[in-house]
């Protein structure tokens, strides 16, 4: 069997294969302030709700191990319940989240830190959290009749918390749509119905709120959409045509060949990676310079509501410390997912986590923010990041010795002058060590953790930088 090179664990690419491409990226590395802005984001929050939020992964005394809880309307097999899909695709019926506060999860996500919001404005099932004028499917036919997306869009922004709306292009609920390519002029028609009908919704969206800034592609691997790359390619040109600025990932599209989130010739689609949902590059050379974030669940892989958790393991607030500082290591974001209930409360699990990773954020602010990827060899204690004016270590790892050492190169322009603890302030001691490897000429800088120190979670040890003060030693020639 052929080997099948996934983009998000391998990127090697054979050359000689590489097919001119027509239906390639709209837009190169951008570095408007829009992006960089996204750079800067560092932590994000994602916001799963829905229809799907009503039954969470239960129905009448019965579980649902599979599928997860946003695709629970594919619930098959005999612990399913009778009936039930049109059960679920009637639940427009009985959706009123009366504990949705937009305000309230608003700010939760300034305390926890979140620079962004990710929010669902349509999942696979296509119920439209919007009145969208092209859908009688839609918040509009609920008892609900509020519109979600705009109190979502106007909470957030208030905070100063940027907003992307997440949109599903798969979407059951629409007669045309197919996961297969159209093959007679019935099904031909009724595609390009939905179609129109997607189109029209996306520019709906930018047109009701202007203050979104980007949009969140899913559902988009089908057949149908992929041999739909003309329209595509069309559909990205106006949708950036309509808000200039507009950040779009690279889940929207793919190219003639079928290629998608990068072109046949290994360029991305969009302007920043969106395929990193749970799980992390290797290391930063596999990014090859382009922009991303990783979106993570709490749970092992729910991104809806769960009524029952029990037997899954709950990331805690260490866990998204350890993976959001991963994720700065490398230039990228984290984005920590949250599901509320059908109510639209939050989990008591969810609201400690965010509480906890908040206050952490908050001590450590300047390694999260302003600082992105340093060129230095990694240290084994934790991750690194920095900007031209400090160098913060995050030491998961805590070494045994007292001694963090980092190694700098014997040409390095810019060294360890002072160090401290940063959530504290307190002065660590810093130590320049010549420890003189054979063929190494690069120098150790030693900082002292003091016996006494104690924590229960990782902490940041801030380095200022600045001109080296010491020359390098001569070192003693041997004959080997």
């Amino acid at each position: 069997m052929p080997v099948v090179l996934s983009p998000w664990t391998d990127r090697r690419r054979d050359e000689a294969a590489a097919r001119p491409v027509q239906y390639g990226p709209l837009v190169t590395r951008r570095d408007d302030d829009a992006m960089r802005r996204f750079r800067s984001y560092g932590l994000g929050q994602f916001i799963h709700f829905g229809l799907y939020s009503i039954p969470g992964n239960q129905w009448n005394g019965k579980t649902s191990t599979s599928p997860a809880p946003e695709w629970i309307r594919s619930w098959r097999g005999p612990d399913a319940p009778e009936n039930w899909t049109e059960t679920y695709d009637r639940l427009n019926e009985v959706f009123d989240p009366t504990e949705l506060d937009a305000r309230a999860w608003a700010r939760q996500a300034k305390q926890m830190g979140a620079r962004y919001v990710i929010f669902t404005t349509k999942h696979h099932d296509g119920f439209a959290l919007w009145p969208s004028a092209y859908s009688e499917y839609t918040v509009a036919s609920s008892p609900c009749d509020r519109d979600l997306v705009g109190e979502v869009v106007d909470a957030y922004t208030a905070e100063g918390i940027d907003v992307f709306l997440y949109f599903s292009v798969l979407d059951w609920s629409h007669p045309g749509y197919t996961r297969t390519v159209p093959a007679c002029d019935d099904s031909r028609a009724g595609w390009q119905d939905f179609l129109d009908y997607t189109r029209a919704q996306l520019l709906e969206l930018l047109d009701r709120y202007p203050a979104a800034r980007g949009l969140w592609f899913d559902g988009t691997w089908d057949e149908s959409w992929i041999a739909s790359h003309e329209f595509t390619h069309r559909l990205e040109q106006e949708l950036r045509e309509r808000r200039p600025g507009l950040i779009i990932g690279s889940r929207l599209r793919n190219d003639e060949h079928g290629a998608r989130h990068f072109d046949s010739t290994g360029a991305l689609l969009g302007d920043y990676e969106q395929g990193w949902e749970r799980k992390l590059p290797r290391n930063r050379e596999m990014l090859d310079g382009n922009d991303w974030d990783c979106a993570m669940t709490i749970g092992p892989n729910a991104w809806g509501y769960m009524h029952d958790t029990s037997g899954h393991y709950q990331k805690t607030a260490d866990d998204l410390v350890d993976l959001l500082m991963r994720c700065r290591s490398m230039g990228g974001n984290l984005v920590v997912n949250f599901g509320p209930d059908g109510s639209g409360r939050m989990t008591a699990h969810e609201t400690r986590v965010a509480e906890q990773l908040g206050d952490w954020v908050a001590q450590n602010a300047a390694a999260v923010y302003d600082a992105s990827h340093v060129d230095l060899e990694p240290t084994g204690m934790g991750h690194l990041t920095g900007n031209d004016d400090s160098l913060y270590v995050t030491v998961t790892h805590r070494p045994v010795t007292g001694v963090a050492r980092l190694r700098f190169p014997g040409s390095a322009t810019l060294v360890p002058v002072t160090a401290r603890l940063l959530a504290t302030g307190k002065p660590l001691e810093l130590h320049r060590r010549d420890i003189g490897y054979d063929l190494d000429s690069a120098i150790h800088y030693d900082v002292l953790i003091p016996a006494d120190f104690t924590t229960g979670r990782a902490f940041v040890i801030e380095l200022a930088l600045g001109r080296p003060t010491a020359q390098n030693a001569d070192r003693a020639d041997a004959f080997m």
